[in-house]
Formats: C-alpha cells, structure tokens, sequence
C-alpha cells in the first residue's frame, strides 16, 4: 500500500515568505518541520541549543538530545535542505532554570519535570529572545502537539498521536508564548513523521529516539545527583508509616519519588511512597488504597484561554496519566484542583494540566497534595 505524501503535509502556505526559526534537536521530528517549512517557502533558519556539555561515554548506547552528535545532525539537515544554521549557547540558562532547580527538588522532596521547565525557560523563553533578534515571527517545533487560530485566539490541542502528544509538557507556556510556536508535525502519527523524513531523504530518517532525561542520556539519576553534589538527598534516614513506626531506613530521599511502589523492600507490603521529608530525611510510606488522592494545590497558574461555565474540565498530573474529570477552584494565587474519583499519587514539582476535551486550556505546577 503506498502512502499518500500529500495527506501527510500541512498546510502552511500561509507561512510563504515569512520568516521562521526551526529549532533543531538533532531528531527526526525536528528535522522534518525544518524540511516542511522550506517546502512551503517560509524563510527559515535552523537554530540548535547547546544546552550541556556530554562526554563520549554519557551518549555512547543510550542516545541523547543536543548533545555534539546532535548538533552535527542537525547541522546536516539544515545543509540538505539548504537553510542557514545557527548554534546557540544556552549552557548558563539551562544550568539556572532546569539543573539547579532539579537538583534542589530533589534535596528536598519534590519531584522535578525538567523537560516542562526547558520548555518554559529555554526552548520557549530564550528562544523566543533569539527570534526576536532575528527577526523572526514564529518558532517551530517538533512537539507532538497541535494548534488551531480562530476569533478568540490561538488554541492547542492534544497531538494525534496519544502515545507521542506532549501537551502535558506545554501546560505552563503562556498566551503570548503559543501565539508565537508552530507545530507541524502536531498532527501526525510518529510513522508518519518517519514516512515524511524517508520522502524528504533526511539523514535522521532513521535516527534512534532516546526516552531518557536530556542530560543524564545513560538514565542515572543518582550518579548525576552525585556527581552534581546533591549531598542533602543522600542522608540516610527512616521509612515510617503515617503512624510513626518505622519499617526500614534508607540511603537518601533522592533515591525515591511520591508514589512509587517498587523497590521498597519493606515487610507488609505492598507500599507505596506518600511524603518525602527533606528536613528530617523520612520517607513516608502508606498502604495502596491510603495513597490515592483526590486533591492537589497547584502554584503558578497559567491560564490559554478562560473556561466557560458548561465547560467539564479535564486534569492530569502525571504525563503517563489519561486526563480525568476534575474541579478548579480558585484561592488567590494558588488553584487547588479536585477529581471526581480517586487517582494515583502524584508529586510536588510536576505539571497539572488541563483540558477541555482534547485542548489544553492551562496548568501550573503541582505544590503539595491534599490528604
């Protein structure tokens, strides 16, 4: 069965002439919105963040994203399709916004999404800066998400690929954020993507997708605790339950996260992890059914569009979570956020989202749960 290349290709002849910075991980998606612009006549400009410094054996197996491999690739790409190429020094922003607070989080308790962050402070906020200096009128990206103009505004919806949307991830960018970020692969399935790449003979066509946190490309989150000196996460310390008995010690909170269930080790189980102390180094720890949750408070609110009064709200707090119905109140500057049924733990320091429907409406991070 032959695919039709065309129904695979958005229409963005409203982009001919106008100028675009593609922002190149070294990835297929990127790659493809890169050669999908050109296509349409857009002027773009092919921009990659350097964002940490890998060494040979971090990225060696494992795969990464802006590390010196990706770099050259997107390099590469940009020279195939013949756009201009820049490389942009964000070591020092990403070093204050997402590796000093994922670090601190996780000396404290909290559970940090270091992808929403890079979105918000550097893919989104210094590269918007950069847009500016360059002139140009949008950023695109390779996010699975999707977006829709109409009379009251930009809105953004769920990507059509539900394993692959990252919407969830976007729920803390702003209005004058999104007015500003194309998605051109939102609407495609990822093999999709691929048949696009293969189409366009991009290099990357076939290039490995890593699943692992951008700086720690080999998955070891202690290590990079460690090595980064994250000394207060390694205390040793009690497990207890919510009665105060203690049923273990333990090496450190760093080595735990809200909710999880395996690799406790404890006698009585099944268990699962409902407080982390990072004053006193306990982790607390609570039966499966004294862990769900129901309410959340949720700092930093931001809102894309108002919701209307007959509109059923959706939220997830966690990315792997199917959103789920939900109240919001409002209490200052703080929203606490409601289910109708019982849900899985989540943690301080992750993204809620949430959505009408299929569009995401707003977010904001989730600051303590409500027990």
């Amino acid at each position: 069965m032959t695919t039709d290349i065309q129904s695979l290709k958005p229409d963005l002849s409203h982009l001919k002439g106008v100028r675009v910075i593609a922002a190149m991980s070294g990835g297929v998606d990127s790659s493809v919105v890169a050669a999908l612009l050109k296509e349409a006549g857009a002027d773009v400009i092919g921009v990659f963040l350097h964002v940490w410094d890998y060494n040979r054996d971090e990225v060696s197996g494992h795969g990464s994203c802006c590390s010196l491999d990706d770099a050259y690739d997107a390099r590469r790409v940009c020279d195939q399709i013949g756009i201009p190429f820049y490389n942009m020094d964000m070591r020092e922003n990403f070093r204050e916004n997402v590796i000093n607070p994922f670090i601190e989080d996780y000396e404290t308790g909290r559970t940090p999404n270091p992808c929403e962050r890079c979105n918000r402070f550097v893919k989104f906020g210094a590269l918007l800066n950069a847009a500016d200096e360059l002139e140009a009128k949008y950023v695109a990206t390779g996010h699975y998400v999707q977006r829709n103009d109409d009379e009251e505004g930009v809105h953004i919806y769920r990507g059509n690929d539900q394993i692959k949307d990252q919407s969830y991830f976007l729920a803390t960018t702003n209005k004058q954020q999104v007015s500003r970020i194309l998605f051109p692969v939102g609407h495609l399935q990822k093999d999709g993507t691929r048949i696009l790449a293969r189409h366009y003979d991009l290099m990357t066509a076939e290039k490995h997708e890593s699943q692992d946190i951008c700086f720690i490309p080999a998955g070891n989150r202690i290590a990079f605790l460690k090595k980064e000196g994250a000394e207060a996460g390694f205390r040793a310390g009690d497990i207890m339950d919510r009665e105060g008995n203690i049923l273990g010690r333990h090496q450190g909170i760093a080595h735990y996260t809200l909710g999880q269930r395996k690799g406790l080790g404890l006698p009585n189980g099944p268990w699962h992890v409902v407080e982390l102390d990072g004053v006193t180094a306990r982790v607390i720890v609570a039966p499966p059914e004294d862990a769900l949750i129901r309410e959340v408070n949720v700092s930093g609110t931001t809102w894309l569009r108002h919701i209307k009064a007959e509109e059923k709200v959706l939220s997830k707090v966690r990315y792997q979570m199917r959103p789920s119905p939900c109240k919001i109140q409002m209490d200052g500057s703080d929203t606490i956020l409601i289910f109708d049924e019982l849900q899985r733990p989540t943690a301080p320091g992750q993204v809620a989202a949430f959505y009408v429907g299929d569009e995401l409406v707003g977010g904001g991070i989730v600051s303590s749960i409500i027990q």
